[in-house]
């Protein structure tokens, strides 16, 4: 990371608060465990800190369809019983289940990536960070795998504004599905995926024979990947997949996923990745404190802390207290067979490339988010339109002047009065304080 990059760090403690219920493996609590080794670092000294606007029903639907964002904002767990129709035709399911609050966790994460690729729309940030978004399993119409709302696809639409070329690089262990689905027949986004692919694994797709259609052709890349696959392994890979993506591609934009649950141990994976291994939104990563570790060395790329400094989660690292996962001792089913002729058959995918007439190719200062009229990118071959939104338009929806002082206003209203200067620093409107509470 440049000494002179400017970094912007969204956050929101309510996205924490949320329970997906028994046994169910996303924990977004998890998110709280992460910011509190953001505050014991002292990394929010390094940053600018925003908490993002919740998400408006119309910015959901610049993807989604305008059916599917009315259920989600109209279903609650005490009404589920009577749209089983309904919840069966969007897949709110098991996997995807109806819980408090749900629209609102959707709001403040998808708000959060779309604030982050404003701030670089309008390059007020080189580095936008929400470890809340990542949720690249969600449909157009319908959620899956955890995936509600398609923060990433908002994201990068919203960065295709200003930006002739987007590319999209997953890491998670699952396959970014739902982000290649949106993207598959235009050459605007290259989406490129390292995932766990084959014995039925979720969601099962992520082929390497899947290039993208149409104008899209060659612009959807899928390394797919056997248990067991090591660090080594891995960076090598990874390092000359994506040096070559990006010489050939040039985007403006990268849009980074880095789903923890490609570490080892994870409860849900089925790599042996250590942090030093892996190369910001968030994603997936169903072990508590490993995700907390791992989304920590993600910002400080690659810089390991020997010992995790005292915070409201400490027990949770211990017995060692500090950010490595140990690999564990398993097989790598990955030949350097195999690994080669990915690699060779992603090399020919780029060199099949023909870019389009009217998108001059030349290089520019990247802008990285590590996650109205509809906005349409119309996928089969037609022409995209975006209507321009100023960067200031989610004006917050309250008069301080006609507020009561003496009536209880709700936390997130509250937190829009807060100037972002003093927002995580020391002072009065410290939201976090030393003893851990709030």
């Amino acid at each position: 990371m440049l000494e002179k990059d400017r970094i912007s760090y969204f956050y929101d403690g309510d996205v924490g608060n949320v329970y997906f219920g028994p046994n169910h493996p996303m924990k977004p609590h998890r998110l709280c465990m992460t910011h509190h080794l953001v505050l014991s670092y002292g990394l929010h000294k390094k940053m600018e800190i925003y908490r993002p606007h919740k998400a408006y029903p119309i910015e959901l639907a610049q993807f989604h369809s305008a059916d599917y964002v009315e259920f989600l904002h109209r279903i609650t767990p005490d009404t589920k019983h009577l749209y089983s129709s309904e919840l069966t035709r969007f897949n709110l399911r098991e996997d995807c289940p109806v819980f408090d609050n749900l629209f609102e966790f959707c709001q403040i994460y998808a708000g959060g990536t779309l604030d982050a690729a404003r701030r670089l729309n309008h390059k007020t940030c080189d580095i936008a960070i929400n470890w809340a978004g990542g949720l690249h399993h969600a449909k157009k119409c319908e959620a899956s795998g955890f995936c509600y709302i398609n923060d990433l696809v908002l994201g990068i639409l919203e960065l295709l504004k200003y930006h002739a070329r987007v590319l999209y690089i997953d890491i998670d262990v699952h396959h970014g599905d739902g982000v290649e689905e949106a993207f598959y027949f235009t050459d605007r986004v290259m989406t490129v995926s390292f995932h766990k692919y084959g014995d039925l694994f979720f969601p099962g797709t992520g082929d390497i024979k899947d290039i993208g259609e149409r104008e899209g052709k060659y612009y959807s890349i899928n390394i797919p990947l056997k248990d067991g696959i090591d660090d080594s392994s891995f960076t090598r890979l990874f390092k000359t997949i994506i040096a070559k993506v990006v010489e050939t591609y040039l985007p403006g934009a990268i849009v980074l996923q880095c789903g923890a649950d490609s570490l080892a141990r994870d409860r849900l994976g089925c790599f042996n990745l250590s942090i030093e291994g892996s190369t910001v939104t968030g994603g997936g990563g169903y072990t508590k404190e490993n995700v907390a570790r791992f989304l920590d060395m993600e910002f400080y790329f690659g810089i390991f802390f020997a010992e995790i400094p005292n915070n409201e989660y400490i027990e949770y690292f211990a017995p060692h207290y500090t950010l490595k996962v140990p690999n564990l001792n398993m097989d790598n089913l990955n030949s350097k067979t195999y690994l080669s002729s990915i690699k060779v058959q992603v090399m020919e995918s780029l060199r099949s490339i023909q870019h389009a007439p009217g998108v001059q190719m030349q290089e520019v200062r990247l802008s990285v988010l590590l996650v109205v009229d509809y906005v349409h990118l119309l996928l089969h071959g037609e022409t995209f339109q975006a209507k321009q939104i100023p960067p200031d338009f989610y004006i917050p929806d309250f008069d301080e002047d006609e507020l009561d002082p003496d009536e209880r206003v709700d936390q997130h209203t509250q937190d829009k009065q807060i100037h972002r200067d003093d927002e995580y620093y020391e002072g009065d409107n410290d939201n976090d304080q030393d003893d851990g509470t709030r």
